[in-house]
């Protein structure tokens, strides 16, 4: 702001010389003066309409979206698994992007939990290609109908497609329950020795003796988490987390049958209905038993469909339908650690 007596002075001589010569001889910038004295707000910029671009959807279009993503059939079902339910029942609204944007600009896609991270350590490395090969099991605890009443849940699942092998419910954990689990797993599932691998953290039941030998008996590898890092075991883990985030688990089991009840109906919605990020969002069942490309197909062919009607809507690339990974891995190397592993081999 100016001084008073400059100011005064250059009211006083813009009187007499006017303000640009008086300005000039005082050596006031004279954008600065009238922006100090300015009595009128400056003039607000136009406000300009935003137009729709053409090719976006209309706003029956966007109305149908929001109201199938936010009914009763799929209110708690993420985009991503809506867009390849749908595309398996014939049917395409919009793109799984388009959805989110959709869904952002309504306030209504948020990340709920904090997500924890672990420094990078030496990890075991279990890769997969096809079903049987790479399994991971856990033992996770479910209260019970009182406190200090606990349930065992105990679940085996294929990293490759994510289908569990095999679960069951006890009230309690211990070496004889957990052999009897694993050998008749492997038997219904009929794998043959040295085939499978069976991953697990290093809890008391996990490392037991009598395990080892069961495993070795039936021919079938065994490893181990690091000590109390849980995403040496991200299959199991993230069951867990999937199970107890879902949106009818009961704070607690009324009984054991009730607890069994609640699971068996679980594992029927994990294995055939769950469209799964993690393998294509096919579900489990599909990729262990062989039928996820006759799946992907039928995707294929409602989306060349969508094209056909509208490719305008398709600007970067024709549209295809999500891929599934070829393989499974449990702690993927980086191409640094492969090349140190190289190294150390030649050497």
């Amino acid at each position: 702001m100016f001084e008073d007596a400059r100011t005064a002075a250059l009211e006083k001589l813009s009187g007499v010389v006017g303000r640009v010569k008086a300005c000039a001889a005082l050596g006031v910038n004279r954008a600065t003066w009238y922006r100090h004295h300015r009595k009128s707000p400056p003039p607000p910029k136009p406000v300009r309409e935003r137009r729709p671009h053409p090719k976006a959807l209309t706003p029956v279009e966007r109305e149908q979206v929001v109201a199938k993503l936010n009914g009763e059939r799929f209110k708690d079902t993420a985009p991503a698994e809506v867009y390849a339910t749908l595309l398996d029942e014939g049917v395409y609204l919009c793109s799984e992007s388009t959805m989110y944007r959709i869904l952002r600009k309504r306030g209504e896609v948020r990340e709920r939990r904090r997500q924890a991270t672990h420094p990078p350590r030496k990890k075991p490395e279990l890769m997969a290609d096809a079903p049987n090969r790479v399994w991971s099991w856990d033992v996770t605890k479910l209260r019970g109908p009182h406190k200090r009443v606990f349930y065992f849940l105990y679940t085996m699942i294929d990293i490759y497609s994510r289908y569990t092998v095999g679960w069951m419910i006890t009230t309690c954990e211990s070496e004889e329950l957990a052999r009897h689990f694993i050998e008749n797993t492997v038997a219904k599932q009929r794998v043959d020795r040295d085939q499978l691998t069976i991953h697990s953290d290093r809890g008391a039941i996990q490392t037991a003796k009598s395990v080892a030998v069961l495993m070795a008996d039936l021919g079938v590898a065994r490893s181990h988490s690091r000590p109390k890092i849980s995403n040496d075991n991200p299959y199991s883990e993230a069951q867990y987390k999937t199970i107890k985030y879902r949106f009818d688990y009961p704070d607690r089991f009324g009984s054991l049958p009730h607890a069994r009840q609640w699971c068996a109906e679980f594992f029927d919605w994990y294995h055939y209905d769950h469209r799964h990020s993690g393998i294509g969002y096919h579900t489990p069942y599909d990729v262990h038993h062989g039928q996820a490309k006759l799946v992907r197909d039928l995707r294929a062919k409602v989306l060349a469909d969508a094209y056909n009607q509208h490719p305008e809507r398709f600007v970067r690339k024709f549209p295809e339908p999500p891929a599934r990974p070829e393989q499974a891995w449990i702690n993927r190397p980086t191409d640094d650690e492969t090349a140190a592993k190289e190294l150390q081999t030649q050497s």
